[in-house]
């Protein structure tokens, strides 16, 4: 049995993870799209590394585009097997992955135009909305602590990781004659106070470990603190500046945190007369996702619908779905506050928000999530001055600010209480995964301190047995 690191290996964005039984099967352990370098990701994206026909199945740890996005491709290039992951991450992907193929229609589009102003020929989307329609048909949603045998020789079985609604670590057993091998892929760990969702839970023993590690060398920010200077950041743009403070979020988890916790400054008074835009036609979709899992929700927010039975609403909030309310937002001359996707500002409606705000020195940028090396957010955050957006530049004025607290990722403290679960001289080998080499570097030094002997952070493409 072997397994080879085809994503996400010293980067955080594109995972997957292929996994081959002792039979010759092939597991694919997520299938994320490569995001934030222009026309080199584009490259990496089209050719994954391995034949999309020939693997078996697809074991999704959750719905996140930089681990889902690619099974549309894998669908249109021949894929069709089963996509295995729990009931919410299905629900979530029939609207992400349709974004995601819009959005990729759309940008082709735009892009094409360019191409023939310059006499070259055009380019076709990686996929398409249609395609990632017709993938769903192969997905198989499966409730929390059930096994889930796909046939003789591999069962999965999920549980709870707390980073979104339906993540989980996926736990993997190969059965070979009378030896079993357990793989536990933990996908994205949550963090131990998300506002929204309960806490993550233990998962069971396993031999062989692959482990994210985004915050791999970070410690998060205290949410009380972070929620005031939330606060603080509104009042001095809209209110004192009069500006509009643009928000790039990830349309999914992250909105809806930030939207709960608006809500809750709303019904407290704290919240300056100053009207909220949520502008992404798929965080409203999302949003209606998660109004139909409270059982998912934690103690304080099943608290507030006590009294509040909308959290996600309150009157100075609009929710925007249409391409003409979101061009109007660009026009107004208005403070307010514009919260829009993607997170890592590379693609959909925030990129046209940056575009006309981004030089006004009264506007503020608040990055509330990790941005990838090389893409746009990760670019303003570490300081230039000048940037590109749909090819043609704009001076940075505008002021760049983060809060880290609103991130689904554990930091490294909380990912080692999460990992107690585990007997480390027990587990044969650990993989570090999802994270930036110095993050790695760190984690592994970490997880060593903690009883795990043998961590390996895996170079892209590097093949390991696992006996």
């Amino acid at each position: 049995m072997k397994i080879t690191f085809l994503g996400a290996a010293q980067e955080v964005t594109g995972s997957k993870h292929l996994l081959t039984t002792p039979t010759g099967k092939k597991l694919l352990l997520d299938c994320g799209s490569f995001q934030g370098k222009g026309l080199a990701t584009d490259e990496k994206n089209r050719k994954p590394g391995i034949d999309p026909a020939s693997v078996d199945h697809i074991i999704l740890t959750h719905a996140h585009i930089d681990h889902s996005g690619m099974i549309p491709y894998f669908y249109k290039q021949g894929f069709r097997g089963s996509v295995i992951c729990t009931h919410a991450t299905r629900d979530l992907c029939a609207i992400m992955l349709a974004d995601s193929g819009f959005i990729q229609e759309h940008d082709t589009r735009w892009f094409n135009k360019k191409r023939l102003r310059q006499g070259l020929p055009p380019v076709e989307p990686i996929y398409t909305k249609q395609d990632a329609q017709k993938c769903m048909e192969l997905f198989i949603g499966v409730s929390y602590n059930r096994k889930f045998r796909i046939d003789q020789e591999i069962t999965v079985s999920f549980t709870y990781t707390g980073h979104l609604l339906g993540s989980a670590v996926a736990n993997i057993r190969i059965t070979e004659k009378d030896k079993s091998t357990t793989i536990a892929y933990t996908g994205d760990i949550g963090r131990e106070t998300n506002r929204i969702l309960i806490p993550p839970d233990p998962f069971p023993a396993c031999d062989y470990l692959i482990c994210e590690s985004t915050y791999g060398d970070r410690l998060h920010e205290d949410n009380i603190a972070s929620e005031g200077r939330l606060l603080q950041i509104i009042h001095q743009t809209c209110v004192v500046q009069k500006g509009k403070l643009i928000i790039p979020s990830f349309a999914i988890g992250r909105t809806q945190e930030l939207v709960y916790v608006l809500n809750n400054f709303y019904n407290e008074g704290k919240l300056p007369r100053v009207k909220i835009y949520v502008d992404s036609p798929l965080a409203v979709n999302a949003t209606e996702i998660f109004r139909m899992h409270p059982e998912c929700f934690n103690a304080d927010v099943l608290e507030v619908i006590s009294d509040d039975p909308d959290p996600f609403g309150f009157s100075s909030l609009t929710y925007i779905t249409k391409v003409e309310q979101s061009k109007k937002l660009n026009e107004s001359k208005e403070p307010c506050v514009i919260i829009s996707a993607s997170g890592m500002m590379e693609a959909g409606r925030i990129k046209h928000h940056l575009a006309n705000n981004i030089s006004n020195p009264n506007n503020t940028i608040l990055a509330v999530g990790y941005c990838a090396p090389e893409t746009l957010g990760a670019r303003l955050l570490a300081g230039v001055r000048n940037i590109s957006i749909f090819g043609f530049p704009h001076e940075v004025k505008a002021r760049i600010d983060k809060i880290d607290s609103f991130s689904g990722h554990a930091d490294y403290s909380e990912m080692l209480r999460f990992l107690q679960c585990q007997q480390p001289k027990s587990i044969r080998k650990t993989f570090l995964v999802h994270g930036d080499p110095e993050a790695q570097k760190f984690f592994q030094k970490q997880l060593k301190k903690n009883g795990f002997r043998k961590v390996e952070v895996p170079a892209p493409g590097e093949t390991f047995e696992l006996t």
